[in-house]
């Protein structure tokens, strides 16, 4: 440009091909620089463009949400990714499209223009950070529409009761932060946002994203102060904790009531219920890092902590029947509202039967360990001792010296045998106290374990 090409030069060459856009067919380049020359040179971007300064300028917003880049539950942050339209009237850049080539429309740099200072009112960004400085569409009307990407931080109120199965209401609030709405008249374009250019979220699932006007007066000044308020409705897709916290922490539950079945000689029964413990315990640390610290416990919290509990109350339960299994021969006897509750109805309420016994057969009552050998020698009845030392050819007489020894003797190996069928008589009815006991537990807390997993499985729902 400014090069005087010679005739000969120019009659030689070809014409070079110039591609000129759909909507500016005919406008050549002298006539752009000279309209935005024009437009320009008494334009100032400091100040509303008004013809009447009592007059509110109307502008419009319109929101696109392209990406939800991370919801930070702990610190309740919402960032996303979006797409903002602003849209007013210049009445200072306006021109006549017949006097410029036809050119009806330019973009420009948006530092050239007046912009209104619409900002997201609950940022929570620490750079607070604005719109991205892209160009403006500039009609000869003086319409101005103003597109720009931003990445904002915004501040939400997360409710985690129901978590994993929650949705969280996010508010994104857009509004001026100097003119009020005798100067900026600040509408919404569509009754929601855009998402027709949504990038599906991994973790949560839009609803809808409906947009409200709100007119507020503030305490500072006396003026209205219009915005337009964006609602989020985010639901979580909760199969992934669903299968990483929730069905082990239900199969890890389900392994506490087998420590009741375990046979107390194996010494596992309460090292089984503190491994369970704290293994719940480990997915509890996990819940409370993600989580919010606030007085709402969320769904999943409140299932381990009823899920702790149990097992504790199992584990108290396993050593006190353990105690009650190893009852020694010293032990008294079982009373008799214990041989008759546990030993007969709840032993065959919980199938738990002695060998060569079964759920349907009658039980022998508590005198079933009476035999012959109790009452003396065992195979010998009264008086077999007698007849035999009769038989045996030996006078009577001449016994009679040895009979008081032989049954002092008889008589003390008699008690000695009677009092060891007695120790192990107890000792035999006290394990199977704790057994009944065992299985007894062992139902209940199945059941609790079931009715919880239900229960918070249907309130989720």
């Amino acid at each position: 440009r400014g090069l005087a090409v010679p005739p000969a030069l120019a009659a030689a060459a070809p014409p070079a091909p110039v591609w000129v856009p759909a909507g500016c067919r005919g406008a050549q380049g002298r006539f752009a620089y000279k309209l935005l020359h024009d437009l320009f040179a008494n334009y100032s971007s400091a100040l509303r463009p008004v013809e009447d300064t009592d007059q509110a300028l109307n502008v419009t917003l319109q929101v696109t949400l392209s990406q939800i880049i991370d919801m930070d539950e702990r610190n309740q942050v919402l960032t996303s990714y979006l797409w903002v339209r602003q849209a007013w009237l210049d009445a200072h850049l306006t021109w006549d499209k017949d006097a410029y080539d036809g050119i009806d429309s330019i973009r420009i740099p948006s530092s050239y223009v007046w912009r209104p200072d619409i900002i997201l009112y609950n940022n929570a960004d620490d750079r607070f950070g604005g719109s991205m400085e892209t160009n403006v569409v500039l009609r000869s009307n003086g319409h101005i529409m103003w597109d720009s990407p931003a990445i904002t931080k915004s501040s939400c109120k997360v409710d985690v009761s129901y978590f994993p199965f929650d949705g969280q209401r996010c508010r994104l609030t857009f509004g001026s932060w100097t003119y009020n709405g005798n100067q900026i008249d600040l509408r919404n374009r569509l009754d929601a946002g855009d998402l027709t250019d949504f990038v599906e979220n991994v973790e949560w699932e839009v609803l809808g994203m409906p947009a409200t006007r709100n007119v507020i007066t503030y305490g500072c000044c006396s003026e209205p102060y219009p915005d337009v308020t964006y609602t989020l409705l985010l639901r979580r897709r909760a199969s992934f904790y669903i299968f990483n916290l929730l069905l082990p922490c239900i199969m890890v539950s389900f392994l506490a009531p087998l420590g009741f079945y375990l046979p107390a000689d194996s010494g596992e029964k309460v090292s089984l219920g503190v491994t369970v413990l704290l293994a719940l315990t480990v997915f509890q640390l996990l819940v409370a890092e993600s989580m919010p610290p606030s007085e709402s416990v969320p769904l999943i919290g409140k299932y381990y902590i009823a899920t702790m509990t149990m097992i504790t109350a199992s584990t108290a339960l396993t050593i006190f029947i353990m105690n009650v299994h190893h009852c020694g021969p010293g032990a008294r006897p079982v009373p008799p509202w214990a041989r008759r509750l546990i030993l007969h109805h709840m032993a065959r309420l919980c199938c738990v039967y002695e060998v060569g016994e079964s759920c349907k057969s009658p039980q022998r009552g508590p005198g079933r360990w009476a035999g012959r050998g109790d009452a003396g020698v065992p195979g010998e009845s009264p008086g077999e001792g007698e007849v035999g030392a009769e038989a045996g050819g030996c006078p009577r007489v001449h016994c009679l010296c040895h009979q008081d020894s032989l049954l002092k003797n008889v008589g003390y190996i008699a008690g000695c045998f009677r009092r060891h069928r007695a120790a192990q008589r107890r000792t035999s009815e006290w394990k199977k106290v704790a057994k009944v006991m065992d299985r007894f537990f062992m139902w209940i807390f199945f059941l609790m374990v079931f009715l919880m997993s239900v229960l918070v499985l249907g309130k989720a729902a």
